[in-house]
């Protein structure tokens, strides 16, 4: 008899805990991703993209620089670059060493100059100067994927976008939005069967903001004071 109660609580637990299984249903799945966007919304209301940028070619060139490189130490070397470089005509006319001078504390200096270099001959050459607002035009760009196009697509052309980060993999995986998926593209096609597709973008930026407050990756997450805590699976931790 007290073994049959405990299965039934048990039965009942399952029922009413939504996001502690990882054998969640895609519209179990969709109930938590609901709850978690609520959450975050109330927790971070405010969200907006950490790269400081006032013009679509702007956020271009520092997207390819915050690979592998702090937003914040982006933000600090790009006001150099755009003062001696100020349009996407100057900046593709640019000799790649002049450009790779200014961004090497970022990092992969080379790579990333050539680039941009790359990425603003191109703008000219084929979009006049312009961003274009289209996804698959933007991966055509020179070191653009699917990352900085959904960020151009959702910060600057206000369309839906899904931005895969580092933060947002590991946050997704650990609350249970995924099981056990890595690879950017996975995880972004997973999330667009259970994200509003008008809440992805916001949704993305509010995971980066708990990610280096809340929910950490080089130490233990402070999951005593989260918001997402009676809902998170805690896959990992």
């Amino acid at each position: 008899m007290k073994k049959m109660t405990e299965e039934i609580k048990s039965r009942e637990k399952k029922k009413t805990t939504v996001g502690r299984s990882s054998e969640n249903t895609e519209s179990e799945k969709k109930e938590l991703a609901l709850k978690v966007i609520e959450l975050l919304k109330e927790e971070y209301p405010d969200a907006d993209c950490t790269l400081d940028y006032n013009e679509a070619w702007k956020l271009l060139v520092s997207v390819r620089l915050a690979a592998q490189c702090t937003d914040e130490r982006v933000n600090a070397i790009v006001p150099a670059l755009y003062e001696k470089f100020p349009s996407v005509e100057a900046l593709s006319k640019a000799p790649v060493e002049e450009i790779e001078e200014i961004v090497k504390p970022c990092g992969l200096g080379h790579s990333k100059a050539r680039d941009i270099s790359a990425c603003m001959k191109m703008l000219m050459e084929k979009y006049g100067g312009n961003v274009p607002d289209d996804f698959d035009a933007l991966l055509s760009l020179p070191g653009v994927g699917r990352k900085s196009a959904n960020l151009i697509m959702g910060d600057v052309f206000g369309k839906p976008a899904i931005v895969t980060d580092t933060h947002c993999i590991r946050l997704v995986n650990r609350i249970g939005l995924v099981d056990g998926i890595k690879e950017p593209k996975k995880v972004e096609m997973a999330l667009w069967k259970i994200i509003p597709p008008e809440e992805g973008n916001d949704f993305c930026h509010r995971l980066v903001m708990h990610g280096r407050a809340v929910c950490t990756a080089r130490t233990k997450p402070y999951c005593d004071r989260c918001c997402l805590k009676d809902i998170c699976e805690k896959n990992g931790i």
